[in-house]
This record gives structure tokens, sequence and C-alpha cells, in this order.
């Protein structure tokens, strides 16, 4: 009779899945430390000034946080000089982010990191196989992440 109280620790999809996201930060978290940054941090110049995003409603969606932990990092990163934030024109309720020239270059000397980080993991794969792990990906995290992902 199988023993239906044993559990396949390493052979389950969540413990593969977190092991791998560890590894995947570990080395990348420690080059943003040696920065004075975190992944928030480098997540929000990313939206900022690669994907033009302004409103940090739009900045908590594009990283995946919610709207305490957008405003706590906002007030941090302001606070370091790294961006600034202002009422919008049409209404005053609204509030906008922009990136400062200090964020610019905090971000300039972060990316070559991302780069090699990223580029330790890729050259595992193949360009087929990212795909397809990133549509794998996209559909564990269900349909909403799909629009996320640039395939």
């Amino acid at each position: 009779m199988p023993d239906t109280n044993r559990y396949d620790l390493h052979g389950s999809l969540g413990y593969q899945l977190s092991v791998t996201a560890r590894l995947n930060e570990k080395g990348f978290e420690e080059a943003l430390k040696s920065l004075g940054m975190n992944r928030t941090t480098w997540c929000v110049l990313l939206a900022l000034e690669v994907e033009g995003l302004t409103k940090p409603s739009d900045i908590a969606r594009f990283i995946g946080i919610d709207r305490t932990a957008i405003s706590r990092a906002l007030r941090q990163m302001e606070g370091a000089g790294l961006i600034r934030r202002a009422s919008g024109a049409d209404d005053g309720r609204t509030t906008l982010v922009a990136i400062t020239g200090k964020g610019r270059d905090l971000l300039a000397r972060a990316t070559p990191h991302a780069s090699a980080n990223a580029s330790h993991f890729d050259q595992r794969l193949t360009a087929r196989e990212r795909r397809q792990l990133v549509e794998l990906l996209a559909k564990l995290r269900g349909a909403e992440a799909l629009a996320l992902n640039r395939i």
C-alpha cells in the first residue's frame, strides 16, 4: 500500500520554482545591495525610465506589489533623491512620479548586473526553451500574467 502521507518535496513544482527563484535572485540582489539599492528600487526605476510609467498604481501593477509597498518604496526613493513626486496638473489628487538624474545614474550602474544575471540563466536554455518557460510560468500565474509578459 502506498504511503499517502509521503510528500516528494524535491519533485514538487513549488519547491523547484522556489529554489530556482532564490538562485536567480541571490546574485543579483547582492549586486544591487553593493549599489545601495534593492529589487523594488530597481523595478521602480525600470518602470519609470524604460516603461514610461508615472502613476504609483501603474508602477505597483508592473512590479507586482500592493499600494502600501509602492508608497513606502516611493517615499524612501524620494528621500534618497532617486525620484520626485508631484501632483497631477489636471487632478491634485493624482500623484505623478519621475526619475531624477541620480536615479538614472543608479539604473545605468545596475543594468550590467541585471544583464549578467539574466545571461547566467538564459545561456542554460535555448531561445525556444526560454519562450516556453516564460509562457508556462505565466500560465501558472494566471491569465492576467500573460498580458504582462512580452513574449
